[in-house]
């Protein structure tokens, strides 16, 4: 398969970067503190932003603070976050206005995780502090696409989450899920691989054509 696309919008954690093991050390702490079953919580948390999750979990008054707790804890634990397969060099190759970036973390945090990754960081990165809408709202998607100066239908999203898979699809992109962090039949997209090792980028004038090798 083929995608012929002006631009690339990635993901980072669980598609650009292992981060899970932090992210499920942070929020098991994080749910322990409070009595709650951190089970139920990663079962949704994946692939939106930490404050949506939490406004379905706590009242209002307790979120600012529940909010601020769970970044300073993420922030603290990045020793084992590390580059997913294929994406150290798949993105150095590819021109700087040709992809982007859109995550559900803090800017902070996104920053920090792929320089600890060993990644770049791209000029265009659209974090939660970006958006009034995280994922599955189409917001983040649309705003890289034209901070770029690209149509979004020329666009391919790159997710590992069914959250930022609906988010891309609604955008009117088309789509590649990455099975890092979820089961390939859990994720909707015009095509699923198990991880970009699976994929090649050539550059050409016209954006980049990408190969997808679905064996």
């Amino acid at each position: 398969m083929f995608f012929d696309v002006t631009a690339i919008l990635f993901d980072i954690d669980g598609t650009l970067v292992d981060s899970t093991p932090v992210v499920e050390r942070t929020w098991r702490t994080w749910a322990a503190k409070r009595g709650m079953d951190a089970e139920t919580i990663l079962r949704v948390c994946h692939g939106r932003r930490s404050e949506d999750t939490i406004a379905d979990l706590l009242p209002p008054s307790e979120r600012d603070e529940a909010v601020a707790e769970l970044a300073r804890m993420e922030l603290g634990d990045l020793d084992d976050v590390t580059a997913l397969p294929a994406t150290p060099t798949l993105l150095p190759a590819l021109p700087m206005n040709r992809w982007a970036a859109v995550t559900s973390g803090s800017q902070q945090l996104m920053r920090a995780r792929l320089t600890a990754a060993g990644l770049p960081v791209p000029k265009v990165l659209i974090a939660a502090d970006d958006v009034q809408r995280g994922k599955p709202d189409p917001e983040g998607y649309l705003k890289a696409a034209a901070a770029l100066g690209v149509d979004i239908r020329q666009c391919l999203v790159v997710e590992d989450a069914p959250a930022g898979l609906a988010a891309g699809h609604a955008a009117g992109a088309r789509t590649l899920g990455v099975a890092t962090s979820h089961d390939a039949a859990e994720l909707t997209a015009t095509a699923v691989v198990p991880d970009l090792t699976a994929c090649e980028i050539t550059v050409d004038e016209g954006g980049l054509v990408v190969r997808v090798n679905r064996a």
